[in-house]
């Protein structure tokens, strides 16, 4: 987790900075931070819509300049050709409900979260999906 943490330093949102680290095998895999697509104008440039906008956690996630750091980490695996079936992952946030789709369809097999994220619908799904979920404190 702590390597997750300092991933999310790298992140360029005005609201949540997020590092995800993909695992496998005793392996890191791939990394991301939420922040937004490359060449692109980072919210610390433009201003976070979201907040303009006062919009809540969770709400219209949609809405954002960034892509989440568990998609960046997937991003990165797949570019690089890294099979990350059967991993594990260690985020500093839990995942929203679009993260946990992508999460599901990776065939992440766990994921250990240190803060939460107002989701119940992601939650509600990696329970169904049978994802074992760890708050880690």
């Amino acid at each position: 987790m702590k390597i997750a943490e300092m991933v999310a330093e790298r992140s360029t949102c005005l609201r949540r900075k997020v590092g995800c680290v993909i695992v496998k095998d005793k392996r890191i895999l791939a990394t991301g931070y939420n922040g937004a697509p490359s060449n692109l104008a980072h919210c610390e440039e433009t201003g976070c819509l979201r907040e303009k906008l006062k919009l809540k956690p969770g709400e219209k996630i949609e809405i954002c300049r960034g892509i989440h750091a568990e998609q960046n980490a997937l991003i990165q695996a797949a570019a690089f050709g890294i099979n990350v079936s059967g991993g594990t992952i260690y985020t500093t946030h839990h995942p929203c409900i679009t993260c946990t789709k992508m999460l599901i369809n990776a065939k992440i097999k766990k994921i250990y979260v240190k803060e939460d994220y107002p989701d119940k619908l992601a939650k509600d799904m990696l329970k169904e999906a049978k994802i074992k979920v760890i708050r880690l404190k």
